[in-house]
């Protein structure tokens, strides 16, 4: 520590710096008008943090599952049709895609 200096200053007794110490302690108080503002402030953030954690556990509870599902049953169809294709030489057509496809999202949504 020989090369460094210390920066604590040491406390003299004039009267200047007394002064200044009074000057703090007379400062007024924190207002009531701050003190409301702070609360609101508190309550929106607890409110955002609800609102938040409401969202997760409909992302978690519900979208991922459905999606998961949903999607899970899409690859499914699909990976069979390929493998029907390539083992048995059997051509799979969809006749009607878009009931196909709402027949799958009832189905997904059906067991949640």
């Amino acid at each position: 520590m020989s090369g460094y200096g210390s920066f604590v200053m040491p406390v003299t007794g004039s009267s200047s710096d007394n002064d200044d110490i009074d000057d703090i302690d007379s400062l007024p108080s924190i207002s009531s008008g701050v003190l409301s503002d702070t609360d609101s402030e508190s309550d929106a953030q607890r409110e955002w943090e609800e609102s938040l954690e409401q969202l997760q556990l409909m992302l978690t509870m519900v979208i991922v599952p459905f999606a998961g599902k949903f999607l899970g049953r899409k690859f499914a169809y699909w990976s069979w049709a390929r493998y029907m294709e390539w083992a048995h030489n059997v051509e799979i057509r969809w006749t009607n895609k878009t009931a196909f496809a709402a027949a799958g999202a009832v189905e997904a949504a059906a067991t949640l």
